[in-house]
């Protein structure tokens, strides 16, 4: 599966940002899902994350959506969606079989 994380940009501090993963050649509901973010010097870690039993409850239009609310000045980072074969999700990024290009989010203050 390839997968493309879309939706970043300028946001103001205290406003909210939706990201999108869009994914192709296979739908979300076979993986686990997670959401990374990695900012500058420092190491990527998880954000959110979604198991495949869990995902199947979700309607398709909410399906590799994100949504960050309220940000702050420590929300600024890359944001990246990975996904899992197993169908859970993990702390850590190196457990994970496929992940996103990223998007940048920045937010001013």
């Amino acid at each position: 599966v390839q997968l493309q994380a879309s939706g970043g940009g300028l946001v103001q501090a205290g406003g909210s940002l939706r990201l999108s993963c869009a994914a192709s050649g296979r739908t979300f509901s076979t993986y686990g899902m997670g959401w990374f973010r990695q900012a500058p010097g420092k190491q990527r870690e998880l954000v959110a994350g979604i198991t495949r039993a869990a995902m199947t409850t979700c309607a398709d239009y909410v399906k590799g959506r994100f949504t960050i609310s309220r940000v702050n000045a420590e929300n600024t980072a890359v944001y990246y969606c990975a996904a899992e074969n197993g169908g859970t999700y993990y702390r850590n990024p190196k457990l994970y079989d496929y992940w996103g290009q990223g998007t940048l989010v920045t937010v001013s203050s």
